[in-house]
């Protein structure tokens, strides 16, 4: 079939429209059955094992990744491969959290018993809370949707968009009831640009040698030869240790533009930042950034206790 674009974008727009009708919908689902899985899961002394199979296992295995990153151990358990020794993976003190939109998933319904002999809470994620697995779960959180977005309503779209939502849902609300902090996401994300920021100081990074420094009578000219020759887009005037100012070349450029002729002949300090925004080297690189971006700079002085210059942290080099 040959789609028009209007037909594209109509059959677009009602899936989106579908789908956010049922999670607006959820919203008045959620209730003490939702915090009964909540209280579960933070008095567990154990982990939690989230299953489910075909589209709903996918998305249980990205359920399992959002808790582990903030704050809730979790991992994913194939049913199938449960029924196969897997199942020694969960011990006593574990909750697990079954999805199966239908409730009559096999796969599922198969771990079933071992997971109730075993003494584990068990909570179900469905849409039928009348199914066999909502009726021999301790805890049920109902998803039901009007309709899926699929136009032959067989594949699962709106259904599963619903589990993803309540998955995060359970995520947020366990996060802000551990207390879990962005310094706490970023323990369990060193390798990423977030983990980085939040956790490597301005002292790792910082520029120390080579600095571009002048005096506050520097001559404009070679003024901005410093500029050119450091790489930072500024120069730092100094009198002896103590910090007089910096020239950034947006000073230059609005020097030159506001005096034109007049412009060679004055000296550095007369265009000078006389109080420049500084950080210690203690700060994180997160700091630094917010600073820059509050005052739309892209570079800062880096001084210790007694404000002597340690270095100068870029923008360009926080957001490697």
């Amino acid at each position: 079939m040959n789609l028009t674009s209007q037909q594209i974008v109509e059959l677009a727009q009602r899936t989106f429209r579908i789908e956010s009708e049922a999670l607006a919908a959820m919203a008045d689902l959620v209730g003490e059955e939702f915090c009964a899985a909540v209280r579960s899961i933070l008095s567990s002394a154990g982990k939690l094992i989230v299953t489910g199979m075909g589209k709903s296992g996918i998305v249980g295995r990205k359920i399992a990744a959002t808790l582990s990153s903030t704050g809730t151990p979790s991992l994913f358990l194939h049913p199938s491969e449960a029924c196969h020794g897997d199942l020694g993976v969960i011990s006593k003190d574990d909750v697990v959290l079954a999805l199966s939109f239908s409730g009559e998933t096999d796969e599922v319904l198969n771990i079933v018993p071992f997971i109730r002999n075993n003494g584990n809470v068990m909570i179900a994620i469905t849409g039928n809370e009348e199914s066999t697995l909502a009726k021999n779960s301790h805890i049920h959180l109902k998803i039901a949707v009007r309709e899926e977005a699929c136009p032959l309503h067989l594949a699962p779209t709106t259904s599963t968009t619903a589990q993803m939502a309540m998955g995060d849902a359970l995520a947020v609300v366990l996060m802000t009831a551990r207390g879990f902090t962005a310094t706490d996401f970023a323990r369990f994300h060193p390798h990423g640009s977030l983990g980085r920021r939040l956790l490597t100081t301005v002292g790792d990074v910082m520029r120390k040698s080579n600095l571009p420094i002048t005096t506050a009578d520097c001559p404009v000219i070679d003024m901005v030869h410093k500029v050119s020759r450091g790489g930072l887009c500024l120069v730092v005037i100094m009198n002896g240790d103590k910090i007089e100012g910096i020239v950034t070349d947006g000073d230059i450029r609005r020097a030159m533009e506001r005096l034109q002729a007049d412009f060679f002949n004055i000296r550095a300090i007369d265009i000078a930042t006389r109080q420049p925004k500084t950080i210690s080297a203690s700060a994180k690189l997160i700091e630094a950034e917010k600073i820059m971006t509050q005052h739309n700079i892209t570079s800062l002085l880096v001084v210790n206790d007694e404000g002597l210059l340690q270095g100068i942290i870029p923008l360009s080099d926080i957001r490697l």
